[in-house]
């Protein structure tokens, strides 16, 4: 029995859904420039030690996110450089919408101001 293979606009739909929380975002940002053991994160973030560990889990059994021990301690980090990449870009994409809505706003105004 072969299994129908999963087209890749779906693969990439299921991957977004899946960074789509705002504590898995908050999780990766923290990550991105060194690993984190646990207690840092939740001193971090503020939020439950089990919804971190739930999200955790999520970003971990897709593989976006690795974790060891270290004694009684749990280390995460993120286990390819190309997710801090993808997020450095996404914030590029905010900056420029933001910038593009704040230009677009600032000629509404002048063209408001202009009719008096």
């Amino acid at each position: 029995m072969t299994g129908k293979a999963v087209p890749l606009y779906q693969a990439k739909a299921e991957f977004f859904r899946m960074l789509g929380h705002p504590v898995r975002i908050r999780v990766l940002e923290l990550l991105q420039d060194s690993p984190r053991p646990v207690r840092e994160l939740l001193a971090d973030l503020a939020i439950e030690p089990s919804s971190l560990s739930q999200q955790l889990a999520v970003l971990r059994r897709y593989g976006i996110v690795v974790s060891r021990r270290e004694g009684s301690t749990v280390v995460y980090e993120i286990a390819s450089s190309d997710v801090a990449e993808l997020l450095r870009v996404a914030r590029r994409i905010l900056t420029d919408l933001i910038s593009g809505q704040n230009d677009l706003l600032t000629e509404l105004r002048d063209h408001e101001s202009s009719l008096g």
